[in-house]
């Protein structure tokens, strides 16, 4: 069960509150986000929830079944709306739009993208200064000197950005200078990176794991829920399969799924999920088309000479286009929706 409690609940009335719920034989989890108060209860006793409800300091308490209780929708049927500031959201109802390389090269490399952006109304810009790389002969990365300068540029031309954080000690140093801290397939079960990510006040996108199944993503998210962080995004970018025609599967039965099951915003990431550069802007539409909240893809001014997967990313003249449709397809989504 999970129990909302009261600003103004006292000390007392809390202390009982807890020794009602363990009364019944429920184990008692308390958790402090920035925006409420909650007791998790946990157990399989059945009792009246009335019982419970009735007592002093309760906002509202709701029955959740699922492993996963705070990112479920079970509780909270309205969609949960990240408001990154100065206009920017990533909510439901709407069409987030995330574009820029796989990695930051240079501050030349950071203006054109930002250049390319502003002139196709982007306001959020992805990007790697951290790079997870399967061969350690790769780039990987310009680290926190390379985050500052672009968060800077970024900052002045009022875009916001999103960039992978790899482990914990990383997390204070890019505090400062990132919007949306991004966890990568890679560490989606890190748990001591969620569990540190919970104690931020800032938005958190966490991706899909290479293998992982829809549920371990909604558990993923609920570590850093229950750590104390509601600001949380999901990512669909595709899984391992035994196809190997592409770089992963996407799965798109994902996003109608996930959104579902959790009130969280659901992202799609077409670029690492299909892996080739030709067919990245058809399953990016097929993502709006699924009910995403947002598309994330990878631009580079000269894909084939990116530091890193210039193979399925698009050069700007194919961004803009991706663009536009992504806004006339989601259009044409919001019709139907109508109907």
């Amino acid at each position: 069960m999970i129990i909302q409690l009261q600003e103004d609940i006292s000390d007392k009335q809390r202390e009982s509150l807890l020794a009602e719920v363990i009364n019944i034989g429920y184990k008692t989890t308390e958790v402090k986000t920035q925006l409420g108060d909650y007791i998790i209860g946990i157990g399989k006793k059945e009792f009246d929830i009335r019982k419970i409800g009735k007592k002093e300091g309760i906002k509202d308490i709701h029955i959740v079944s699922d492993e996963y209780k705070l990112v479920s929708k079970k509780w909270k049927a309205k969609p949960t709306s990240i408001d990154l500031g100065n206009g920017v959201f990533i909510k439901d109802g709407d069409m987030a739009i995330i574009a820029g390389p796989c990695s930051i090269e240079s501050e030349d490399q950071i203006r054109k993208v930002i250049k390319h952006l502003k002139e196709n109304d982007i306001k959020m810009m992805r990007g790697g200064v951290f790079k997870p790389r399967s061969s350690p002969y790769a780039f990987r990365g310009l680290g926190i000197d390379g985050l500052k300068l672009w968060y800077d540029l970024a900052s002045e031309a009022g875009i916001k950005i999103v960039t992978e954080v790899m482990q914990v000690s990383q997390i204070e140093e890019m505090y400062p200078y990132t919007d949306i801290y991004q966890v990568g397939a890679r560490n989606t079960q890190n748990f001591n990176l969620l569990d540190e990510l919970g104690k931020v006040d800032k938005a958190v996108m966490i991706k899909r794991g290479i293998s992982g199944t829809i549920e371990e993503l909604l558990q993923s998210a609920e570590y850093v829920f229950s750590g104390g962080n509601e600001k949380l995004i999901l990512c669909e970018r595709g899984i391992r399969t035994y196809e190997r025609a592409s770089r992963n599967t996407l799965d798109l039965n994902a996003v109608p799924i996930l959104k579902a099951k959790s009130h969280l915003p659901v992202i799609v990431d077409p670029s690492h999920g299909i892996g080739i550069r030709a067919y990245v802007p058809q399953m990016a539409l097929a993502g709006v088309m699924a009910g995403a909240d947002g598309i994330i893809y990878e631009t580079h001014e000269i894909p084939e000479k990116a530091y890193s997967d210039g193979q399925q990313t698009l050069d700007f003249t194919q961004s803009a286009l991706l663009a536009d449709w992504i806004r006339k397809t989601f259009a044409m989504r919001k019709t139907f929706d109508l109907v």
